[in-house]
């Protein structure tokens, strides 16, 4: 998995904020509020992001619905678990990680290890 290109970044913000099934119509009534684009290039970029496994979709009369697969916090910690496993040294990536959080950020992983204590932490 890897990131996402511009237009996949807006269409699945969009549908990750809708919580709820979209047409690309739909998705295209939105967009066309702010730029000039055609239902092809939506058609083509949500028919992607379900080729990569990131939108489930169902037929409804002669079009398709389509949603998320994960929610974005999902999506994002598969990325952030993708980034380390690449990283090579696992630990010196982390701490190259952590010298460079944001105290609301440090905050953050603070909170989220309370909630959910590493394996051997309890």
């Amino acid at each position: 998995m890897r990131g996402l290109g511009d237009l996949e970044s807006v269409i699945m913000d969009r549908l990750w904020a809708s919580r709820r099934p979209a047409s690309v119509r739909t998705v295209l009534e939105e967009l066309r509020r702010e730029r000039e684009i055609a239902y092809t290039t939506v058609m083509t970029v949500m028919d992607n992001l379900h080729t990569k496994g990131l939108l489930r979709r169902k037929p409804v009369g002669r079009a398709y619905v389509y949603e998320p697969v994960a929610s974005k916090e999902a999506y994002t910690a598969q990325l952030m678990r993708e980034a380390l496993a690449s990283g090579g040294n696992q630990a010196a990536t982390l701490v190259h990680f952590l010298e460079r959080l944001t105290p609301e950020e440090a905050a953050a992983l603070e909170a989220a290890l309370q909630v959910y204590p590493p394996q051997g932490r309890s």
